[in-house]
C-alpha cells in the first residue's frame, strides 16, 4: 500500500473506533442505562484526526502510542464483560490493532529517504 492509501485506511479505522465507542457507551451496552460518562473516552480519539487528514507523519507516530489504551481496554473488557459488551470489546481490540498497524506502516512509508543526501563513489 502507498502512503495515501495507508493515510485513508488509518482515518477510516480511527473514525470506526470513535463511532464504536460512542454507540457502545450511549446505546448498545452502556455501563448504566441511558449512557455513562465512559463515553468521554472518545475525546482523545478526536485529537489526531486533523493531523491525519493533513498527512502529518508525527501525528501518525504518536497515535501508535495512544492507541494502546484502547487496545488494552478492549482486551480487558472482552475477557471480563459478558454478552454484547464482550463482543464490542473484541471489535474495539481489532480496530485498535488495525489502527496501530496502519499508522506504523504510514510512518514507515512516508519517512524521508535516508539515501537522499548520500553520494555514490
Amino acid at each position: 500500500m502507498n502512503a495515501r492509501q495507508l493515510q485513508w485506511l488509518s482515518i477510516g479505522l480511527l473514525l470506526s473506533l470513535t463511532a464504536l465507542c460512542l454507540t457502545w457507551e450511549l446505546w448498545l451496552a452502556p455501563l448504566r442505562p441511558g449512557g455513562s460518562w465512559l463515553v468521554l473516552k472518545v475525546l482523545p480519539l478526536l485529537l489526531p484526526l486533523r493531523g491525519m487528514l493533513h498527512g502529518r507523519r508525527y501525528t501518525f507516530q504518536w497515535t501508535t502510542l495512544m492507541i494502546w489504551l484502547y487496545f488494552t481496554e478492549g482486551v480487558v473488557r472482552a475477557t471480563s464483560d459478558r454478552g454484547l459488551s464482550a463482543g464490542l470489546a473484541a471489535i474495539e481490540t481489532a480496530l485498535a490493532l488495525g489502527l496501530f498497524i496502519s499508522c506504523a506502516a504510514y510512518s514507515r512509508v512516508s519517512a524521508p529517504s535516508r539515501n537522499s543526501g548520500a553520494t555514490t563513489h
